[in-house]
């Protein structure tokens, strides 16, 4: 997992119209959630993309007027007009206990049912693990040699080292569906 380092400034005033007033001063609202305790603070909003416009998972270094932690994003708030960022909400850990988080699935390989003229679908973009954070990927790579024309895999098929699959073992994660050409061929 990759690592942001990110400087936020503890905030007084709460409610609508303190945070309008945040959003028109270039600034994000946000919340520090964990352990027991909540922190509202701001960030600068052209800080934060490069966090949240990206497909990787990042481990936060948050550094609140000084205060240091680790945080992972838990979830993010978007204007319902222009799809203008309102509001993240950060969930704090502890660097020796395990994190839920979503990883995002690459599928490697070339798969025995597209070379019998099926066609490869990917059914899910992420799925939740459990683990340190130090050994949760930046993605999880699925091997999809394997199946066979009409066939899928399921999570239950998956394992990865120092990792809990938390996502239920019945959901597809790929399948090779048959096209009218393969169809074509088996007559």
């Amino acid at each position: 997992m990759r690592e942001f380092n990110l400087n936020g400034a503890k905030r007084t005033e709460a409610g609508k119209k303190a945070a309008k007033n945040l959003r028109a001063n270039g600034l994000i609202p946000c919340n520090l959630i964990g352990k027991g305790e909540a922190v509202s603070f701001t960030v600068k909003a052209t800080e934060v993309r490069n966090l949240i416009y990206t497909s990787q998972v990042h481990a936060v270094n948050l550094n609140i007027d000084g205060a240091e932690c680790k945080a992972i994003i838990k979830e993010l708030q978007f204007g319902p007009v222009n799809e203008e960022l309102y509001h993240i909400d950060f969930l704090k850990f502890d660097e020796n206990e395990p994190i839920t988080v979503k990883i995002p699935v690459k599928l490697e390989g070339h798969a025995e049912g597209v070379k019998a003229g099926g066609k490869l679908v990917k059914q899910v973009r992420d799925l939740t693990v459990k683990g340190l954070w130090t050994n949760i990927p930046e993605r999880l790579l699925v091997d999809v040699s394997s199946i066979n024309l009409g066939k899928t895999l399921n999570v239950a098929a998956l394992s990865y080292d120092n990792l809990e699959i938390v996502t239920p073992k019945s959901v597809i994660v790929a399948g090779v569906k048959a096209t009218r050409a393969s169809r074509a061929q088996g007559k």
